[in-house]
């Protein structure tokens, strides 16, 4: 690969500190590349952690709500297609940002890093458009459909598809009939760290109902000698607020600084996370990193991270309450602390050094392999 390729990675937007936006500012600082999102807001990553070259596209507020931002969002990076085949290394990251990406051509390449085919458009297409509101649904039906045509089209341009785990990779195959390479996302090994063990199970998850994090706190509200601290910020705040009233074991605290996210991990005794078919699941990880254990649950990109009964404890999947009370009994703290670790060792797996040198790895072949094309012309 030749060294003056500039790269730029187009993501959707950063609106949360996210496990996808970390990775992406990962990936722009390892290439020095410039980053192109649809918006930006205070509550995701400090200004300090983006690249000068950043180009925020400033979506207007009024298109940012969820049933009108994926369509908003496809039209606006739609429009940058022009200008993205200006450059030679061009990566995509989410659901609309793709829609950047213009006709393959020598001497250039559209890598796509596939945090999940949108759910919204396929495996979650009804639960979508159930969560809107009456007057929008018989809409959304044609322009979930043109979505699914534009998104279809972009895909076909992609000169590589990098998946975050075998569960996207086999999503990826099922709805898209592509082949993808498994880069699993980087986990900041350095900063999540042991710190001690205090009295607490912690759930990071972000706050939306296929998260499950109701099911965690309606579990503890019947183990009052458990407690329970809740971080993280969602749409299900003020709901989880409301079913935690009146049960003082249980701290929901939202959004809360990233040192403090940090030292939370590292004195819990365990971590919980019961995301429905997670994708990957960035927090199990981050969690065994400071050498807590998990709790999860026995599907999605889960069974790639934890290993059951030694860096964690998977319920079956559906998440049952009875289920989860039963694994809080079952990880005292005597055996959370002695599954450190090998909870630091799983955690080293998935390190940032090794995802970027994966992903320069995936770049220099796909370049290799174009030069290789064009020698053959």
């Amino acid at each position: 690969m030749s060294e003056d390729w500039q790269a730029t990675v187009f993501h959707d937007y950063f609106a949360i500190r996210g496990g996808g936006e970390r990775l992406v500012l990962t990936l722009a600082e390892a290439l020095d590349a410039e980053i192109v999102c649809g918006y930006r807001t205070a509550d995701t990553f400090d200004a300090a952690m983006f690249p000068a070259s950043l180009r925020d596209l400033n979506l207007p507020q009024s298109l940012r709500r969820p049933g009108l931002r994926p369509l908003a969002l496809s039209a606006r990076f739609a429009r940058e297609r022009s200008r993205a085949a200006q450059g030679k290394l061009r990566i995509f990251s989410g659901v609309a940002a793709p829609l950047a990406a213009p006709k393959r051509a020598h001497g250039a390449c559209n890598i796509f890093y596939c945090h999940t085919p949108p759910r919204f458009l396929f495996d979650q297409r009804a639960h979508f458009v159930d969560a809107l509101p009456a007057a929008q649904r018989l809409a959304a039906i044609p322009l979930l459909a043109a979505y699914e045509r534009a998104y279809r089209h972009a895909i076909a341009r992609m000169d590589v598809i990098v998946a975050n785990s075998e569960n996207t990779r086999a999503r990826i195959r099922q709805y898209l009939d592509r082949d993808s390479i498994v880069v699993h996302p980087p986990c900041d090994t350095e900063r999540f760290i042991w710190r001690g063990q205090k009295d607490y199970f912690l759930s990071t998850a972000r706050l939306a109902p296929l998260k499950r994090v109701d099911r965690i706190v309606t579990a503890f509200r019947d183990m009052p000698d458990k407690n329970l601290v809740v971080v993280s910020g969602g749409s299900e705040l003020p709901a989880l607020r409301r079913l935690a009233a009146g049960a003082r074991n249980i701290d929901i605290r939202g959004w809360v600084a990233e040192d403090e996210l940090h030292a939370l991990i590292g004195n819990a005794i365990a971590t919980i996370y019961l995301a429905e078919d997670e994708d990957f699941g960035m927090s199990p990880v981050e969690s065994m990193a400071a050498g807590k254990p998990v709790i999860g649950v026995s599907e999605g990109g889960l069974l790639e991270t934890v290993i059951p009964e030694e860096t964690g404890i998977l319920v079956p999947a559906g998440a049952a309450v009875a289920d989860l009370a039963d694994a809080v009994g079952r990880l005292t703290p005597a055996r959370a602390l002695a599954m450190r670790s090998a909870c630091e060792a799983r955690a080293a797996h998935f390190s940032r050094e090794k995802f970027i040198d994966a992903m320069k790895a995936v770049i220099r072949n796909c370049a290799d392999g174009l030069h290789a094309a064009n020698g053959r012309q």
